[in-house]
């Protein structure tokens, strides 16, 4: 996979499966262009296309994936490839079902119709990719979820809260496209905002340009955040381990310079009107040779009993692997991570992204025994510069005391 959830030495190691997928769909789909068209000129130009993607393909497993270069190259090498093999991909089943009618039908021509249709279905698909590397980026949406607690304190009844999560701020470079999702998390005028990990990709360098931005988002109960894996520096070279903890002693007050308060395995009392709800954040915990920095058993030391309980965590996998089990009653973990893989299909409360063969939470609202997860879908993007589908996200969620 490609994107900030799974290292790209991965990618590099599926790539020659991904490009026997893509060959099988690329050579099927051609059957269509050609019962379309003899024109070797339109040919040649299908041809020429195939060759310039798998030479990119090799030249990201042999370059050093670490330097600029390579990661220019994986990001248009990904808008390319996701250009090229979606519409193909989605639109083959329409001939698929064609040559099992042919093979009852004695194999005759392929009719001209249905490549047709094939085509026309391609070319919609075709647009709503490019729509997504060019638009999806900063295409923001709110989702809004209300959840309902008998042991509610009454002081939070209708309390809200704004969750961000993986701004991947080296990522960005259009003032006007962050500016725009910024405006949408101030206009929720939620009572907290909550930050689930992921400010950079690599360098605390990287969010020098933003700080003035994002300092202006606004709560009344104040903005919290804990650490993602991409803050810790673990994915790129650095020239000795001093500079990289130096890197993350600096990530650490810049979340102060934007006013968040990071949670380190510490919890936190919001109170209002003489009652309180605590907040726990965790540093990052993730299964699949993620690094397990978080204690949540640290974290919720001194909690008072009964009490409700809201947890961050970057991963969802620490929801299933270590919070549900926790002896502490965790009514909310916010997480994210995933990205949704920015890639997938949300219509009519269908949802489905490759990612949901990777993690079992990846996108949304779950619940399990009346403890419940919520995984945002990403503010940022990271690897591939658009979404697709996986549009970015503020979260909105309502606390409400369930009356019996």
């Amino acid at each position: 996979m490609f994107y900030g959830y799974v290292r790209l030495p991965i990618m590099a190691r599926r790539l020659p499966l991904l490009l026997l997928l893509w060959l099988f769909t690329d050579i099927y789909f051609f059957q269509a262009v050609k019962t379309l068209t003899d024109n070797p000129f339109i040919h040649t130009a299908y041809r020429l296309i195939d060759f310039i993607l798998i030479g990119g393909m090799i030249a990201v497993i042999f370059l050093r994936r670490s330097g600029k270069t390579a990661q220019s190259l994986i990001a248009a090498l990904m808008a390319f490839m996701l250009l090229t093999f979606v519409p193909r991909l989605f639109s083959l089943p329409v001939l698929l079902i064609e040559d099992i009618t042919r093979f009852f039908r004695g194999i005759p021509m392929r009719a001209l119709w249905v490549s047709e249709l094939t085509m026309a279905l391609a070319a919609v698909i075709f647009l709503v990719v490019l729509f997504g590397i060019t638009r999806g980026r900063h295409f923001y949406r709110v989702r809004r979820e209300t959840l309902f607690f008998p042991d509610l304190p009454e002081a939070f009844d209708g309390f809200t809260i704004t969750q961000l999560s993986d701004i991947h701020s080296g990522s960005f470079s259009s003032n006007t496209g962050v500016q725009k999702g910024l405006d949408l998390v101030n206009a929720q005028a939620s009572d907290l905002v909550l930050f689930t990990g992921d400010l950079v990709n690599n360098k605390a360098s990287e969010m020098d340009r933003w700080i003035t931005a994002f300092s202006k988002l606004t709560a009344a109960y104040g903005k919290f955040s804990v650490l993602g894996n991409h803050d810790y520096g673990d994915y790129v070279r650095w020239e000795s381990e001093t500079e990289k903890q130096d890197n993350l002693v600096r990530l650490k007050q810049v979340h102060g310079d934007i006013g968040f308060r990071l949670l380190l395995n510490q919890f936190i009392s919001i109170k209002k009107d003489g009652q309180a709800i605590n907040l726990i954040g965790v540093e990052n915990w993730g299964k699949g040779g993620f690094h397990k920095y978080g204690d949540l058993g640290k974290a919720a030391a001194g909690l008072p009993e009964d009490s409700f309980n809201i947890l961050m965590s970057h991963d969802p996998s620490h929801w299933d692997a270590v919070t549900l089990g926790h002896h502490q009653h965790i009514h909310l973990t916010l997480a994210g991570h995933t990205h949704g893989m920015q890639f997938g299909i949300e219509l009519f409360g269908f949802k489905w992204s490759p990612i949901k063969y990777i993690y079992k939470q990846w996108a949304g609202l779950y619940e399990q025994a009346g403890k419940y997860l919520y995984v945002n879908r990403g503010f940022g993007f990271l690897g591939l510069k658009g979404r697709i589908g996986m549009w970015p996200e503020v979260a909105v969620i309502t606390l409400k005391r369930l009356t019996m």
